[in-house]
């Protein structure tokens, strides 16, 4: 009897002891009543991984730049938001600065860019202003673009187009010097017969009879 006793007592306190350790592997430090395996309240530390990914931004093009400031090229505007969102520090960047300026007009300031790129390069941001003012001159308004293509056919002096709506803007404005010098070497580097052509030798026509 006093063995079955003795038994059952070792059986009890085994029993206490596990129920112990239970309660102090599932409830948290605190004692707050938490259960310390409840997903809610694991904490996974994170693991790198093998391939880590480059989520930072890229840089803004300059293409993008040029779409998003385009509508500031103007007189009014131009320089204040220049300060505010230069373009970006690429010889790109200051192709698309020159256009910008040259459609507000400020053609000093975009022969400046020009200027700041390689004599390699030069062109090729003539060739970015072009692109962002031919479509004023196609549409008729030789007078606004005028500026513009002088300062393309300064760094692209066979630029066949530019020197037709350069020769077309001064011969607009009256000015049958420059009109005449533009449009002869419009004519020098463009022989196909076609409309351009037509016009400039009707231009050129004019200026010789005093018109």
């Amino acid at each position: 009897m006093r063995v079955r006793a003795e038994t059952l007592l070792i059986a009890v306190m085994a029993i206490f002891a596990m129920t112990g350790w239970l309660a102090v592997h599932f409830l948290d430090d605190a004692g707050s009543g938490r259960v310390v395996g409840d997903p809610e309240y694991l904490t996974i530390d994170p693991v790198p991984p093998d391939h880590p990914v480059d989520v930072s931004p890229d840089p803004l093009s300059a293409t993008s730049w040029f779409q998003g400031m385009r509508g500031f090229c103007n007189p009014v505007d131009v320089e204040t938001r220049m300060r505010w969102q230069p373009a970006p520090e690429t010889d790109e960047g200051l192709m698309y600065e020159a256009a910008c300026y040259a459609l507000a007009g400020k053609i000093d300031l975009a022969r400046g860019a020009i200027e700041t790129l390689p004599p390699a390069d030069q062109y090729k941001a003539a060739g970015v202003v072009f692109n962002a003012g031919h479509p004023a001159a196609d549409a008729g308004d030789e007078l606004a673009a005028g500026p513009l293509m002088e300062l393309v056919v300064e760094f692209w002096p066979n630029h066949y187009m530019a020197l037709y709506h350069a020769g077309a803007a001064a011969y607009e404005m009256g000015d049958s010097k420059r009109a005449h010098g533009y449009l002869t070497r419009f004519l020098q580097h463009y022989s196909v017969e076609d409309g351009w052509r037509s016009n400039a030798l009707s231009m050129l026509d004019s200026i010789r009879r005093g018109g």
